[in-house]
């Protein structure tokens, strides 16, 4: 990890006034959730036109819960925020990191204390009834009866985008806004090749934003678009940047 590129993303930070930071899969790795995609992915295991398509829920929401949602719910419930999550709450509590756009569905953002999070693919997390207005947290289902109801009869889903929905378009409109408009944009753990969010960091780019990519591998973002790439785990990546802005006294 190149200690010069650490000091100057710092010197950076500490001048930046707007910093929005896109995240992927990669960062929530290093806490043990499954990606989706690649390998070891969850659709290496699962059909996603089978399990995860909205058509398949509604026509059978026992066998999506007893399969997919099961799975889900097990993941969510022992996954924990790391360094990565914490580094971007820190930056968020300093008044530096406005907004956090994540195509994860995890949770674990707000769960390491972020307070705005874009979820450009909704979360499991929360789950809603079909029929009514209710809603709980995941670690409130009990999955003694599949399909999980609420009191009113109606079937519970998650409150994520299921294949076959459109990405909600006030989310996707906010997170290009605030692209358009931050002075630093971090991505982190994701190549960003996946539409919506490829176009968030050109957006940034084009609008003035030095972007700062940490991933553990190069991706097409790496020579076309990031300024600074930094190699490696995000965790470990955002523990030595933020050494590195107490080194340079941004907490006195």
């Amino acid at each position: 990890m190149a200690e010069d590129i650490i000091q100057e993303v710092a010197k950076k930070i500490i001048n930046a006034k707007n910093i929005t930071a896109l995240t992927g899969a990669g960062i929530s790795a290093e806490s043990g959730m499954p990606p989706f995609r690649g390998k070891g992915g969850i659709w290496e295991k699962f059909d996603p036109m089978e399990y995860a398509h909205i058509d398949a829920f509604m026509h059978n929401p026992a066998k999506v819960w007893n399969v997919l949602l099961k799975e889900m719910k097990v993941n969510i419930d022992n996954a924990k925020p790391n360094y990565g999550h914490y580094g971007l709450a820190a930056l968020e509590k300093m008044g530096k990191l406005k907004t956090v756009i994540t195509q994860n569905v995890d949770g674990l953002h707000q769960l390491a204390g972020n307070t705005d999070v874009i979820e450009l693919h909704g979360n499991f997390v929360w789950y809603s009834c079909l029929y009514c207005d209710f809603r709980c947290e995941i670690k409130n289902i009990d999955l003694n009866k599949i399909p999980p109801k609420c009191k009113c009869g109606g079937i519970l889903r998650p409150e994520c985008v299921f294949f076959g929905e459109a990405v909600p378009m006030e989310g996707l409109l906010r997170a290009n806004f605030t692209a358009s408009k931050c002075d630093i944009m971090f991505v982190i753990g994701t190549s960003a090749v996946v539409y919506p969010a490829a176009t968030i960091p050109i957006i940034a780019k084009e609008s003035g934003a030095k972007i700062i990519e940490i991933n553990p591998e190069k991706t097409p973002l790496t020579h076309n678009i990031s300024h600074y790439f930094i190699k490696g785990k995000a965790g470990e990546v955002m523990n030595k940047i933020m050494t590195e802005l107490q080194s340079q006294s941004i907490f006195e």
